[in-house]
């Protein structure tokens, strides 16, 4: 994430256009609305105000989302330190999932709530080991409300790991499994005041949630934790981390730590409960299966007997897995600015404030490779202070509401993302030339066409050509 300009995370482009309206409403007045309240969503939108202010959005977002793996891997390796005493060699293994699909994608709020609560969590087992109960409540209740402001997702996997984390402590206690549980959650709920906002919060949101208990799509999720680029090494990485934990379960130098296999546990049902789509928010499942393999990984306890000479292959060979994922994860990134940069030359032959609607073609299959193009028409607002037709428009998901009513179809996402035909496996991505024969000319100036280089050629008859690259045109539309 040095060399990139703009991080190339697949949503980033789109939250970063929020974040312009954010700092400065006044030139998207004609477009956007922006107001604030109290949502379990608020992570890097809470730190931009004032590194937006100091840097710009563009500098600002790049140094929020810099420091979210490190942050995540220094988590890890305090979590491993607290439960294990020290660092085992096999939670190298682990810290590559800090640059997991879900953090690709462009999650940004989510990864920046997960680091802060494996940071919480970590935080937790240090204060149970020094049996400072007490303090750790008190502490503790501050700490969940930060994280479930920078988003839900993260409260809910720190209560969850805490709880099985002090379980596990009262069972070593002496306790009976159900007189453990029921000390465990009372232990937990000091971390349960967030759960006022986010009541009064869904109460005023438009619910929708849905695609449930979805085994095949679960298990391909799991299969892409790691997915980034090249399909063999990203499926090869996560079968390797799969044959690690299970070579754990059967090996007589290798176990599991109880208190962080439980939560591995846990986490691991809770992905299997969770649907796809909550409260309007998609891929909820997906997010949790890189954190799920973390944590069982931390939990791999080394037999105290296991030779040195073990251990030490075992850390070159965590250490070498680290690196190679990083060099590869490095190398796509490096790509993936490089092909963002020769797109976004189109945006120096628009005026500031140019009402433009932008088509990314997408393939009707899944591509394993990531494309970070579908929200490039975000920087449209970060650097012309325009319109761009990419925006989420989800009652109570994020602070922005589209205001500009002359284009209804084709002004939210997923509006700007078309196929080469009509898929059909899903109606929301209409073809090229549907759109851009349906397209009300009037209510924009522009037309952007990323990675289009076919479409019918009496569609854009009305229009001028005034820029190309090959794969993406931009057509300024005549009204007269």
């Amino acid at each position: 994430l040095l060399l990139p300009g703009i991080p190339p995370l697949v949503d980033l482009p789109g939250h970063m256009g929020r974040f312009a309206v954010q700092l400065d409403p006044e030139p998207f007045k004609a477009y956007y609305s922006f107001h604030w309240q109290v949502i379990g969503n608020l992570g890097v939108d809470l730190l931009i105000e004032p590194l937006g202010r100091l840097f710009g959005v563009e500098l600002g977002t790049k140094l929020i989302v810099m420091m979210i793996p490190p942050v995540t891997v220094a988590a890890m390796l305090w979590i491993a330190r607290e439960a294990h005493g020290q660092v085992p060699p096999t939670a190298f293994f682990a810290l590559p999932l800090a640059w997991s699909h879900a953090f690709i994608f462009g999650f940004v709020n989510y990864a920046l709530s997960m680091a802060l609560a494996l940071l919480a969590f970590a935080l937790w087992l240090r204060m149970s080991r020094s049996g400072n109960i007490t303090g750790r409540a008190v502490v503790m209740a501050p700490i969940a409300c930060l994280v479930w402001v920078s988003h839900t997702f993260g409260w809910g996997v720190l209560g969850l790991l805490c709880f099985a984390a002090e379980l596990s402590r009262q069972r070593d206690l002496g306790g009976g499994w159900i007189v453990s549980g029921i000390r465990a959650v009372v232990a937990c709920l000091p971390m349960a005041l967030p759960i006022i906002p986010m009541v009064l919060w869904r109460a005023s949101a438009v619910d929708m949630t849905g695609d449930w208990f979805n085994l095949p799509l679960k298990a391909a999720w799991l299969v892409m934790s790691l997915r980034d680029r090249w399909q063999p090494l990203d499926i090869a990485s996560v079968f390797g981390l799969l044959g690690l934990v299970a070579i754990a379960g059967r090996s007589s130098r290798l176990g599991f730590l109880p208190s962080l296999g439980l939560g591995a546990l846990a986490l691991f049902a809770a992905f299997l409960v969770l649907p796809r789509i909550i409260f309007g928010s998609a891929f909820a499942d997906m997010r949790l299966i890189p954190f799920v393999l973390a944590i069982a990984v931390l939990s791999i306890l080394p037999d105290p007997s296991a030779s040195r000479r073990f251990l030490g292959i075992v850390a070159i060979a965590g250490l070498a897995f680290f690196g190679i994922r990083l060099a590869a994860n490095t190398i796509s990134f490096a790509q993936s600015s490089a092909r963002m940069d020769r797109a976004l030359v189109a945006l120096d032959h628009m005026p500031n404030g140019a009402r433009v609607v932008s088509f990314v073609m997408r393939s009707c299959t899944r591509e394993w490779s990531t494309n970070r193009m579908e929200h490039i028409p975000g920087l449209i607002m970060v650097r012309k202070q325009g319109f761009s037709n990419d925006q989420w428009d989800v009652s109570g998901a994020n602070l922005l509401s589209i205001v500009k009513n002359d284009a209804p179809k084709f002004a939210v996402d997923a509006s700007q993302m078309v196929v080469p035909r009509p898929c059909p496996n899903t109606r929301e991505w209409k073809g090229i030339d549907e759109s851009l024969a349906r397209l009300p000319r009037r209510a924009f100036d522009f037309v952007w066409l990323v990675d289009v280089p076919q479409h019918d050629r009496r569609l854009t008859a009305d229009m001028t050509m005034i820029w190309t690259n090959g794969p993406d045109q931009l057509y300024r539309i005549d009204h007269r």
